[in-house]
């Protein structure tokens, strides 16, 4: 395979691009999908959309670059992601539906353990104002415990207000939101793809945003 290298210093905003090429993806004996393309570029987001089992957590899996394709390659702005796998993990996000929080700790700490964790300087004030931003003002300093699913989810989801990442994985980032939860992760979704970010997202309802493509396994 071929390996692009490119200077992300010289790229405009509306350059960046994330671009999979022929991808196969095997588990066990079975092939999920094979020859897969797709493209996401700045300001657009992909639904990834499929019958359960068919590969879709794999497949961001992939794109994530937590795991390898049994075939093809992908490339963050022209450069192939295995090149430099720590510089595209600093302009990424992953949030897995099966991500889990340390139960024993306050919803504040634990976005601050994955802040330091991400590598960002973030104040206190910071993380209550997204804590506070997804319904949680006044459970901050409850241990995870106390939460129920949907708001322990919201806790999760705060770190996209803290990780400025510029593509955004999403692995069923719906799953236990109440509808005022959903507005606002949809809000949340839209201000950072009109802002020149991508997001590539799983889920199983109608995403009502502008500027998305559908992907179907």
């Amino acid at each position: 395979m071929t390996t692009h290298i490119s200077d992300p210093t010289n790229l405009s905003l509306n350059q960046f691009s994330l671009r999979a090429n022929a991808l196969t993806c095997i588990r066990g004996e079975r092939t999920l999908f094979t020859g897969l393309d797709l493209q996401v570029s700045a300001g657009e987001w992909l639904h990834i959309r499929g019958e359960n089992g068919i590969g879709k957590t794999s497949l961001l899996r992939l794109l994530a670059g937590l795991t390898k394709p049994a075939a093809g390659e992908i490339f963050w702005n022209d450069q192939s992601i295995a090149f430099d796998t720590a510089e595209y993990h600093r302009n990424l996000l992953f949030l897995g539906h099966r991500d889990s929080l340390k139960e024993d700790l306050t919803a504040l700490e634990n976005l601050s353990i994955a802040t330091a964790l991400d590598g960002i300087t973030t104040s206190e004030e910071e993380i209550l104002l997204a804590l506070h931003r997804f319904g949680l003002r006044g459970r901050e300093d409850l241990p995870v415990y106390c939460l129920s699913a949907g708001q322990k989810r919201r806790v999760l989801l705060a770190r996209l207000l803290l990780r400025q990442a510029k593509l955004w994985i999403l692995d069923e980032p719906f799953n236990a939101l109440d509808v005022r939860a959903v507005e606002m992760l949809s809000e949340l979704i839209s201000e950072h793809v009109s802002s020149g970010g991508m997001a590539i997202m799983t889920s199983h309802q109608e995403i009502p945003m502008p500027n998305g493509r559908v992907v179907q396994l």
